[in-house]
């Protein structure tokens, strides 16, 4: 069921009136609705607000008699996006895990369903500054969880957030950028075919009316937006104080997964995600380990191992004669015995077995193993 035009409207109207994420706003919206909330804010003289000092009051009553919504409206129509708000079969019903700091409506450009996508989604962030480690690991991650049918979101910003998004286009994968201005005002200037591409290709997200421009506050509130949309959120590189860590805490307030990747302890752009797995996020090396984590049940990453030797292959008593047998020095059968905590006959048995696998040689002093540097004889083994 769709949102009623009247409701549209005002909440258009409103993210011209009040910043995102503005919890003393969101509470007066719970109260009073979007349409009573937007005739009282235009009011001759506003009535007062509870927690709304009259300086912010003023503020609000300026923006709400001179916005125009319908404008708004009609310029996100000519850009082929559109605005949703709560109600709206596409709106993503996680958000509103935010509560008072749910957005008011989100304007997006894009082809996809956002509340289809959001589904099936991961966060990557981190620092703008990051080294070509850092961009590397973010490609690889967002070209795996793309292989994978997995949307990669981000916020466009320059550095990991870069990297992610061309890593899941590049790999043919889905991407989503959460952005602190209006989806027709790219920021930063940089990234404006990147935005162009991901406008074709994926979902731009905004709560900014079309023109609008970034801040800094907008940029640590458009944190919780990512961090709201997915499953989870990984942070790759990322100081103490990263903007990309208020998003991770912001994903761990709403209860979805936190996770970091690790780096040199040499490095002050990874201090921040190795105190986040001081603080209990889960550590990730590769895009399994995350779908691990935010998939289904099922959804395993592969058991990490190192490589089968050929005595890892043995019989655990043969093993243990194997670790009885010196380097140099022959020793006799009862000595190896003794050493291995067996029988002489077992010793023999399992001697005999070695010598047959490579691992073990004989000469008239007895029993060691086998000098790999030593030339190979041209008499074949077993041989008279």
């Amino acid at each position: 069921m769709t949102a009623p035009d009247h409701e549209r409207l005002a909440r258009a109207a409103l993210t011209r009136v009040l910043e995102p994420g503005d919890e003393q706003a969101g509470r007066a919206l719970r109260t009073h609705g979007a349409p009573a909330l937007l005739d009282l804010l235009g009011a001759a003289t506003p009535p007062p607000l509870p927690g709304i000092g009259p300086r912010r009051l003023a503020g609000w009553h300026h923006r709400a008699r001179t916005t125009t919504p319908e404008a708004d409206l009609d310029d996100i129509t000519r850009l082929g996006g559109r605005f949703l708000v709560p109600g709206d079969p596409e709106w993503p019903r996680q958000l509103d895990d935010l509560g008072d700091a749910r957005p008011l409506g989100l304007w997006l450009r894009g082809p996809a369903s956002l509340r289809a996508w959001a589904l099936r989604s991961v966060a990557l962030v981190g620092a703008r500054a990051c080294t070509p480690y850092g961009a590397h690991i973010a490609t690889d991650l967002a070209a795996g969880l793309s292989r994978h049918g997995w949307i990669v979101v981000s916020g466009a910003a320059y550095g990991i957030d870069g990297a992610a998004h061309r890593g899941a286009l590049a790999a043919g994968g889905a991407t989503a950028a959460v952005l602190a201005s209006g989806v027709d005002t790219p920021y930063p200037r940089g990234h404006t075919s990147l935005l162009d591409r991901i406008a074709r290709q994926g979902l731009l997200i905004g709560e900014l009316p079309p023109g609008s421009h970034p801040t800094p506050s907008r940029f640590i509130l458009r944190n919780r937006v990512i961090a709201a949309l997915t499953r989870g959120t990984v942070v790759i590189e990322a100081r103490h104080r990263s903007g990309s860590l208020a998003t991770a805490r912001a994903a761990t307030r709403l209860g979805r997964h936190t996770m970091a990747v690790p780096g040199p302890v040499t490095s002050d752009l990874s201090t921040g995600t190795h105190a986040l797995v001081r603080d209990g996020a889960t550590l990730v090396t590769d895009a399994d380990e995350i779908i691990e984590l935010v998939g289904a049940i099922g959804d395993l990453a592969p058991a990490r191992r190192g490589p089968v030797l050929p005595r890892d292959l043995l019989h655990p008593a043969t093993a243990q004669v194997l670790e009885a047998l010196p380097a140099r020095t022959p020793a006799p059968t009862t000595e190896i015995a003794r050493r291995a905590g067996t029988t002489p006959d077992e010793a023999l048995a399992r001697l005999y077995e070695l010598h047959a696998l490579g691992h073990a040689e004989r000469d008239v002093e007895g029993w060691r193993l086998t000098n790999r540097d030593k030339p190979g004889s041209n008499v074949r083994r077993g041989g008279t």
